[in-house]
């Protein structure tokens, strides 16, 4: 998962997802450290707010720019 770079690659603190996700800082970091599933919707938000797709976030592909499909 791609949780961590997208994280660090906007300059942001795990308390700040955390708050974003309305879940406590220790249960993101469990997230990005694959000791926890991180749930479908949270994925979601975290997609919508890095304007990425799922795919991106759980390394199925390396396009990291979004593509809005017809």
């Amino acid at each position: 998962m791609r949780l961590r770079d997208m994280r660090e690659d906007n300059d942001l603190k795990q308390e700040h997802i955390a708050k974003l996700l309305n879940v406590k800082q220790n249960t993101y970091s469990q997230y990005e450290n694959g000791k926890r599933e991180i749930p479908l919707q949270m994925l979601w938000k975290l997609a919508d707010y890095y304007n990425t797709s799922i795919d991106y976030l759980i390394g199925r592909t390396d396009e990291k720019d979004f593509i809005k499909r017809k």
